[in-house]
């Protein structure tokens, strides 16, 4: 079942941070090699609160869209302004709750929720999974690059379209 929140208050953030695990895991080794992993990911848990709390839900129109599988939250993904529409982003499954259809369910539902406006994605090219559900779910690619939200580009991603 998709929920939508707008704001820190109803969002239940360790059920979040169950869905980002693995991804928590990747980042604490990559900003944190110092720290035991246990540290490193409180701290990138801590520095998502705060970016959440301060800059995502401050945005407009910003909103974090999860499916809800028995009481857990097993997918999430960000919807934020971008251009002249919505940028999705942050999409991910928690790694136990892979290939049950919960991803597609959670991009469907969101993006039925969205009229008239495109959606951006930014996908790795080596992310096949993310690229077939994202095409599967009428994106097109646009750009053999991705420019981030600060202006920032990588050439490791590709930007997706898909009129709402």
């Amino acid at each position: 079942m998709l929920e939508v929140f707008d704001s820190l208050k109803n969002l239940n953030f360790q059920m979040l941070m169950d869905v980002y695990a693995q991804s928590n895991r990747e980042n604490a080794e990559i900003y944190f090699p110092q720290l035991s992993e246990p540290q490193g990911v409180a701290m990138v848990e801590q520095q998502f609160y705060t970016f959440l709390q301060e800059v995502f839900f401050k945005t407009r129109d910003s909103r974090y869209c999860v499916w809800l599988a028995d009481g857990k939250y097993v997918s999430a993904l960000r919807l934020e302004p971008y251009r002249d529409g919505l940028l999705l982003e942050a999409l991910e499954t928690a790694p136990e709750q892979r290939h049950k259809g919960y991803g597609r369910r959670l991009m469907q539902a969101a993006l039925g929720q969205i009229q008239g406006k495109p959606v951006y994605s930014h996908v790795e090219k080596r992310n096949a999974a993310s690229l077939a559900l994202h095409m599967g779910c009428g994106f097109e690619k646009i750009q053999d690059c991705a420019v981030y939200i600060d202006g920032s580009v990588s050439q490791n991603a590709v930007t997706l379209k898909r009129m709402g």
